[in-house]
C-alpha cells in the first residue's frame, strides 16, 4: 500500500510566525492539476502558463476566511498571444481555461516569455465574499517574468502588504505534473492597535522572514516526497513558535451542471431560447473551464 506521505499533493497548509508578525501558506498540486490540464490538451507553453495560475488560485483562495468566498484570476490582453487567462478558487475547488491564438504560438519561440504571451496585458484578483455579498478587486501590469511576480505587485501596491510568492512547477517523467508554491505576507499590525505597516520605512522582522523565504527552491515545492510540514520546517526550524493551521484540501470543481444551465437559459425570454435551439431543440451550451458540450432540450428550461 503506498504511503501517502510519499505523495503529498492536492493539499494547502497555513501557518504563522508569532514573533515575526508573519503568516504563510503552502500548497502542492498533483492529481488535480492533471485533470484540469488533461481536459484541455494545451500545448507545453499554454500548459505551464495554465498550472501556473491555478497553483496562484490555490494559494491565495485557500487564505479566504468565508467558506463560501471565491478568488478570481484573470489575465488578458489585447494584442498578444494568449487572449484571456481565468482560473478560480472556491471551497477546496479549482477550476481554469486560457483562450490563446494557436498561429501565433506556433510562430512564436518555443519557450515564449511572460511577455511574449500577454504582450502589454495586465491581472485581476477579484475577491468574492459570500457572507457579505461584497466584492473588491485589483489590477496590476504583467510587468513581471511571472504571474506570480505581478501577483506580489498587487499585494505590494494594492493592499500594501509586505508579500513573497514563490512557485515550482515540473513534470514528471511518466507525464504526471506537481506544482508547488509558497505564500509570506507580514501581518497587518495596524488591526492591533499599533502603526500600520505602509508608513513604516523598516520591516526588520518581515526582512528575516523574507530571506528565509527565498531560500526554498523551486524543485523542493514541487517534489511530492517532501511534506508540506517539512517545507515549513526546513525554512523556520530556528524560530521561537511557528503555528501549523488546518489544511484544506484541492480538487477540480467545475460547477456546471445540466441542471443549472437551465436555469442560467431560463434567464433568457422563450423567443431567445429558440433561436438558441438547433433544428432538434437542443440548446448546446460550451463550458470552457471543464471543455464540455451541455445540450439542453427548450423544454427542460426552468423559467
Amino acid at each position: 500500500m503506498e504511503d501517502p506521505k510519499l505523495n503529498d499533493t492536492d493539499r494547502a497548509l497555513g501557518f504563522t510566525i508569532p514573533a515575526r508578525h508573519a503568516r504563510g501558506r503552502i500548497v502542492r498540486l498533483g492529481p488535480t492539476l492533471d485533470t484540469i490540464l488533461a481536459a484541455h490538451a494545451y500545448p507545453p507553453p499554454i500548459e505551464a502558463l495554465l498550472a501556473e495560475a491555478l497553483t496562484l488560485a490555490a494559494l491565495i483562495g485557500s487564505t479566504l476566511k468565508d467558506a463560501g468566498g471565491q478568488l478570481t484570476l484573470q489575465a488578458q490582453t489585447d494584442n498578444g498571444i494568449v487572449k484571456l487567462l481565468v482560473c478560480d478558487y472556491k471551497g477546496g475547488e479549482l477550476r481554469g481555461y486560457v483562450q490563446y491564438d494557436a498561429d501565433r504560438l506556433a510562430a512564436g519561440p518555443e519557450d515564449p516569455s511572460l511577455f511574449a504571451l500577454f504582450g502589454a496585458g495586465y491581472l485581476a484578483i477579484t475577491f468574492d465574499q459570500a457572507a457579505t455579498k461584497e466584492r473588491y478587486q485589483g489590477i496590476v501590469p504583467l510587468d513581471g517574468d511571472t504571474l506570480a511576480d505581478a501577483a506580489q505587485s498587487y499585494f505590494v501596491q494594492s493592499e500594501q502588504i509586505p508579500t513573497l510568492l514563490k512557485l515550482g512547477i515540473q513534470r514528471q517523467p511518466d507525464g504526471r505534473h506537481v506544482a508547488g508554491g509558497l505564500f509570506l505576507q507580514h501581518l497587518p499590525e495596524g488591526e492591533d492597535g499599533r502603526e500600520r505597516l505602509h508608513v513604516r520605512l523598516d520591516h526588520p522582522e518581515w526582512e528575516h522572514v523574507a530571506i528565509l523565504g527565498q531560500t526554498m527552491g523551486a524543485d523542493e515545492l514541487a517534489d511530492p516526497v517532501l511534506t508540506l510540514e517539512t517545507l515549513v520546517w526546513r525554512l523556520f526550524n530556528e524560530e521561537d513558535e511557528v503555528r501549523l493551521l488546518a489544511q484544506v484540501g484541492m480538487s477540480r470543481g467545475c460547477r456546471c451542471s445540466p441542471e443549472y444551465i437551465a436555469q442560467v437559459l431560463g434567464q433568457f425570454p422563450p423567443e431567445e431560447q429558440r433561436e438558441m435551439a438547433d433544428e432538434n431543440g437542443m440548446i448546446v451550451v460550451d463550458c470552457q473551464f471543464c471543455a464540455s458540450k451541455f445540450p439542453v432540450p427548450v423544454a427542460d428550461v426552468v423559467s
